[in-house]
């Protein structure tokens, strides 16, 4: 395909459905150029980009492995990406010794180590470049101990903090390093999980769109990070107030299995 284009180049994973589908449409409708990626058919996330006027190019492979990472660092080959949203992640319901350890393996592998090794090939070429900017997808579930969802918690907990220390570390050059940390959102995540008979599946969501925008919006303007939704801040806020213990056993309460029902 001709990558020839006088629009900027955006890399966006996950971008199958859920956050990572609006964050692709929302870079398209503010001039950006796409390579998606997600380990499920882009066909739909593709189509809508390209009504929206965007060059969309795609991967369909596992981001928790090095040939995944590897496939999709072949599609994007020399071009000069502008911005890379590092969305791709899923989590993992149920107690931690009832999991399958293969299972709990691609969780990290998904949220950290694909993430990470994409985030260094690409922030390289930014900071060669001295242009770009970086969108993390992180999450307020960091902020807490997660009882029966502690794989998953414990990933975005890394994250969130990690995105913090890059940003630092390139405080003196023109790439930017933005958080998002999402709460409840309607997506498939509780599916994948396993997690549809809990309170947090059955509770309020926050559409994916809003999430997305929220997290664009702040990546543009270079924010360092952005809690989505109001109700998320609150919750953010008290995480630093509140004893671990006690958080623990709060998510305890809307992430057992049976919680929901």
């Amino acid at each position: 395909m001709n990558t020839v284009s006088s629009r900027p180049w955006a890399v966006v994973t996950g971008a199958s459905s859920g956050i990572g589908h609006a964050l692709a449409l929302e870079a398209a409708r503010n001039g950006y150029d796409l390579v998606l990626a997600a380990d499920r058919s882009l066909d739909q996330t593709a189509a809508e980009a390209r009504a929206l006027g965007a060059q969309v190019d795609t991967v369909v492979a596992d981001l928790a492995t090095l040939q995944g990472i590897d496939a999709l660092d072949a599609k994007i080959q020399d071009r000069p990406i502008a911005a890379l949203l590092a969305n791709a992640g899923h989590g993992l319901g149920h107690a931690f010794l009832d999991q399958d350890f293969m299972a709990v393996r691609h969780v990290i592998d998904t949220n950290i180590t694909g993430t990470l090794d994409l985030i260094q090939r690409v922030g390289r070429r930014m900071r060669e470049r001295n242009a770009g900017r970086i969108l993390i997808t992180g999450s307020i579930a960091g902020l807490m101990p997660g009882s029966f969802q502690a794989v998953y918690n414990g990933t975005k907990a890394f994250i969130d903090s990690f995105a913090y220390a890059l940003r630092n570390e390139l405080k003196d050059t023109e790439v930017s390093v933005t958080v998002l940390m999402p709460g409840p959102t309607d997506t498939e995540f509780f599916q994948r999980a396993d997690l549809t008979d809990t309170k947090f599946a059955t509770g309020k969501k926050q559409p994916a769109e809003e999430v997305a925008k929220a997290g664009f919006e702040a990546m543009e303007s270079g924010e360092a990070g952005v809690v989505a939704g109001w109700k998320n801040k609150i919750q953010a806020w008290l995480t630093h107030v509140t004893p671990d213990a006690l958080l623990a056993e709060q998510h305890r309460k809307q992430a057992a299995p049976g919680s929901g029902l």
